[in-house]
């Protein structure tokens, strides 16, 4: 099934509007893609299309056009917007202080079939599902098509609690978008978080859409209406998953955060700091969803992996899914994260120092060889690999990001993601893999490093593999690893670091060093993994 676009009934709408409004707007025959009509007093009114904006005539705006519109539309509620009823449009005013309306948004309403397709699957299992992204990205559209497939499709008792009539249209008959859902208006916005229990208690739905949870109220209710086994369907502020986490007052739909204290043994055997932070609960929406645009989703399967992942410093992948043109759908990513070769816990301080065991590539531009025809595979170690993916796609570049070392022609990596996998270095070593260190996981600097992989390609002389380096060499990166670590990090923030592992004359000179600083330090590990860490004072 292709996406289709049904009714939005624009031409009511620009009926209520001032005339010089409709003209504009007729010669410019693009109402497909207009989503705001913006009318300020004193000023030109302006037609806001997906991505630019279009100023309609050079006469500006007079009081008498606003309170003709404003007298066609009728009264505004107590969130100052209204609506032209069975409709999906919505009007919202601007006042001065004494209460006047100054300024008027007319946001178009459209109801799409089609997108439906991109969860699908999710409203089978029945789990909650909660909508994320940016004002626009269309998480009020999706909720509207969802409500109709589970309660036309799938045959669910469906309840949407309409705060400000976005969804369902003005009116006390529900737009034909909804399906056969049922509707709750709420007369004021305060009082959302009561009728979304008085649904549940009286009503009997299977399933709850709720528009924009924005307070802790409303998240309290959220969770109640969950554990009474009803499904939800709601959307809340924040771009990502990672934004939620640190919003106290919306944390709790992904499980709330709270900050543990552990034992001596206990973070010994974590191998962690004693005050940690750890996911307090199980998430209200098991599901999450970051709609980045229209056509393309990341879904988080399960939200209390994902959390737990993103506590622990650690990288949490989401499920990319993409609409195509013919409304069909297409996987970008797995949906399970991937997990390093030999998973260990983060380094608890980063220290930017200098590689004995890995060479850098020369900044100098020199062209190189042509790109061998297949694909060049890359290994990420401590790099979010959707970065690598990214700068893929924008240059399409032959880089295919891989799991498996034995399958990798290079590693892209982190000085801390090496100190992690301290074994890989081993592994690479054996296997004669080139490591390539960059100084940090941001896209220009992973571009920067792909771009000179890929130019050189031919070349492998510019990669060095990870041999071990002379005695001397480790000596001195050890020392001015540790001198870095207390000078920039453990004396002026106060917080313990990790260094790299390093062979026991290593450890004693760091030791010395330390106790210069009159400092206290300890070995963790063992053989190979044998490093020190340093304590504040």
């Amino acid at each position: 099934m292709t996406t289709e676009r049904i009714t939005d009934d624009l031409e009511r709408l620009l009926r209520l509007l001032p005339q010089q409004v409709q003209d504009a707007l007729q010669l410019q025959d693009q109402s497909s893609s207009l989503l705001e009509v913006v009318l300020d007093l004193g000023r030109p009114p302006e037609a806001r299309y997906t991505g630019r904006a279009q100023v309609l005539g050079d006469r500006p705006l007079t009081r008498d056009d606003l309170d003709a519109t404003v007298a066609r539309l009728g009264c505004f509620g107590a969130d100052n917007r209204a609506g032209i009823e069975r409709t999906l449009h919505r009007i919202s005013a601007i006042r001065n202080r004494r209460g006047d309306v100054v300024g008027l948004t007319c946001r178009i309403g459209r109801a799409v079939f089609g997108t439906v397709a991109m969860v699908r699957d999710l409203l089978d299992s029945g789990d909650s599902l909660l909508l994320m992204g940016r004002p626009g990205v269309g998480k009020t559209t999706a909720l509207r098509e969802i409500a109709r497939v589970l309660a036309d499709d799938l045959h669910k008792r469906v309840v949407v609690i309409d705060t400000s009539n976005e969804i369902a249209g003005d009116g006390d008959i529900p737009h034909p978008a909804i399906g056969r859902a049922r509707r709750m208006q709420v007369a004021r916005p305060e009082l959302q978080h009561q009728v979304m229990i008085e649904a549940v208690e009286n009503h009997m739905p299977e399933v709850i859409v709720i528009d924009e949870i924005g307070t802790e109220l409303e998240a309290q209710a959220a969770r109640t209406i969950a554990e009474r086994g009803v499904m939800l369907v709601a959307t809340a502020h924040g771009n990502a998953l990672a934004n939620l986490i640190k919003n106290p007052t919306l944390s709790d739909l992904v499980g709330g955060i709270q900050s543990v204290t552990l034992g001596d043994d206990e973070a010994r055997r974590r191998r962690t700091q004693k005050t940690v932070l750890e996911r307090a609960a199980e998430p209200t929406f098991p599901v999450a969803i970051e709609m980045h645009n229209r056509n393309r989703w990341a879904v988080h399967i399960d939200v209390a992996a994902t959390v737990d992942q993103l506590l622990r410093g650690l990288p949490a992948r989401a499920q990319e899914r993409e609409l195509t043109p013919e409304g069909s759908l297409r996987l970008v990513e797995s949906s399970q994260p991937k997990r390093p070769l030999h998973p260990g816990r983060p380094a608890l301080v980063a220290v930017p120092v200098p590689s004995p065991f890995v060479a850098q590539l020369p900044t100098d531009d020199t062209e190189a060889e042509a790109a061998a025809s297949d694909d060049l595979q890359i290994l990420c170690c401590g790099i979010t690999s959707q970065l690598v993916e990214e700068a893929t796609r924008r240059h399409r570049w032959p880089v295919r990001v891989v799991n498996d070392l034995a399958g990798a022609d290079v590693i892209l990596s982190l000085r801390q993601g090496l100190g992690r996998h301290p074994s890989l270095r081993r592994q690479a070593r054996e296997l004669k893999v080139p490591i390539l260190v960059i100084k940090a996981d941001t896209l220009p600097q992973v571009e920067r490093a792909v771009d000179r992989l890929v130019r050189r390609r031919g070349d492998r002389s510019d990669l060095v593999p990870a041999v071990a380096a002379t005695s001397q060499d480790d000596e001195l990166a050890g020392l001015e690893e540790c001198r870095l670590a207390v000078e920039q990090v453990v004396m002026p923030e106060g917080r313990p670091v990790e260094l790299l592992p390093r062979t026991e004359r290593v450890r004693r000179m760091q030791e010395e060093l330390v106790q210069r600083y009159r400092l206290r330090s300890d070995v963790f590990g063992s053989a190979e993994h044998c490093r020190l860490r340093v304590f504040p004072p």
